[in-house]
């Protein structure tokens, strides 16, 4: 595991400053960014778990983890922070979201592509991923 393990879901990139119900950064809602460190270990644990199953829902089709050990360990090797807690489908989404324009053979983390998604840059699919997962939790946002 990386040496400062994710303690919130947030990415430095808020959006809800501007206005947004849902962080185009990290997908949280408003006021769970606004209430994250008045929340419990449970309540946070259920956000990170819906934001992880949502993620999942929209990577199935673009991706596979061939080696999660790999992909842990490039991880730990280029100090991008994560939680063991998390899927390695998760994890594949943090290494695209630091390095999606430096990887040139994504095979070498552990990841195979699916098609058509080996046709394309990897930041275009990181870019993609981001827009339908803000699509999907823009969805979820209670009424």
């Amino acid at each position: 595991m990386s040496k400062n393990p994710l303690k919130t879901p947030c990415i430095g990139l808020c959006s809800t400053v501007y206005g947004d119900r849902v962080c185009r950064g990290c997908k949280r809602f408003d006021f769970e960014i606004i209430d994250w460190n008045t929340y419990t270990n449970e309540q946070q644990q259920a956000i990170w778990q819906r934001l992880e199953q949502l993620l999942r829902q929209i990577m199935a089709n673009k991706l596979t983890i061939t080696d999660s050990l790999l992909l842990k360990e490039k991880l730990i090797k280029y100090n991008i922070r994560f939680n063991l807690n998390q899927s390695p489908q998760y994890w594949a989404y943090l290494l695209l979201a630091k390095g999606a324009r430096q990887i040139k053979h994504i095979e070498a983390y552990g990841i195979s592509l699916l098609s058509p998604f080996d046709q394309q840059p990897l930041w275009q699919l990181k870019e993609q991923i981001d827009i339908e997962y803000f699509s999907l939790s823009t969805k979820h946002y209670p009424k």
